[in-house]
């Protein structure tokens, strides 16, 4: 069975990082596009999209943080 090289270096918890960290681009141009367009959105709208892009931010954030300190309590043990 073939792998190629940089299947031997992904992991759960780094697959998982690079899929928050697309959510978190695809919320960025999406919120983008709204100020863009933002005489036409209502302000309501405009920040729970704003809310919504944070709270991703903030999960990707966490768990690449959680995925270090469990790579570091990894090493240390």
């Amino acid at each position: 069975q073939k792998r190629l090289g940089w299947m031997g270096t992904m992991d759960v918890n780094s697959i998982k990082n690079k899929v928050a960290s697309s959510i978190v681009a695809i919320s960025s141009v999406h919120l983008l596009r709204l100020f863009m367009e933002a005489e036409k959105i209502l302000d309501n709208k405009i920040m729970l999209c704003v809310i919504i892009h944070l709270t991703f931010v903030l999960s990707a954030f966490g768990m690449a943080y959680i995925d270090k300190m469990s790579k570091k309590k990894h090493i240390l043990h």
